[in-house]
């Protein structure tokens, strides 16, 4: 047999190949929340001061586009950007030299344990701007630690996310810097799209 993660793929192989596959959804578990510390002490960020990404380093992720959306707006929110090289050195030196003039966007490099589940419990709002998903793991756990949610309008995210996120035009640099503005100014629309999130996605 083969295995997809999403509804999308089982329909691409189907339309593309002619091939029946089978669905197996990635699943979540329920977080162990955590207090600032670890990130306080290591890069200076506390609960609800940054925006975070927790991904592979890769083109596909869309890392680009959030820092260029990020260095159009005016914020006191950080941009915390979590995860390393996945043989993309180049990528990566593209998107240090994008960050350079802005201290406040911040590479934490390949992170695992308390760090990271510091940085999910205490994010103001978790991006996830990606070109392609299969289904996103860094999605499911960023509900699970009922944050809000900004991604990309890809059908790979929508289906899992459905109206617990707020969705920028896959791609579209303007958009998303619109909407991160618009979330970063806005308290009340952060906290309504983190309600419930958490329940939503381990019940789904």
């Amino acid at each position: 047999e083969v295995i997809v993660l999403s509804q999308a793929a089982y329909d691409y192989f189907k339309e593309t190949y002619g091939r029946e596959t089978v669905i197996i959804h990635n699943g979540i578990s329920r977080p162990e929340r955590k207090d600032a510390r670890l990130i306080t002490e290591k890069y200076g960020i506390e609960k609800d001061g940054y925006i975070s990404l927790v991904s592979r380093l890769t083109a596909e992720k869309g890392v680009h586009y959030l820092i260029e959306a990020y260095n159009k707006i005016e914020t006191d929110k950080k941009l915390v950007i979590a995860g390393d090289t996945s043989d993309t050195d180049a990528y990566v030196a593209m998107l240090k030299e994008m960050a350079a003039g802005n201290p406040n966007i911040i590479f934490t490099g390949f992170v695992s344990g308390d760090i990271l589940k510091e940085i999910y419990s205490n994010s103001y709002l978790n991006v996830l701007p990606s070109d392609l998903e299969g289904m996103s793991l860094s999605l499911l756990e960023a509900l699970a630690y009922n944050n809000a949610l900004l991604c990309s309008d890809i059908p790979e995210n929508t289906a899992v996310a459905e109206d617990k996120a707020i969705y920028f035009k896959k791609g579209n640099v303007d958009d998303l810097a619109a909407k991160l503005k618009e979330l970063c100014d806005n308290k009340e629309l952060v906290e309504k799209i983190r309600d419930g999130a958490d329940e939503f996605v381990l019940k789904k």
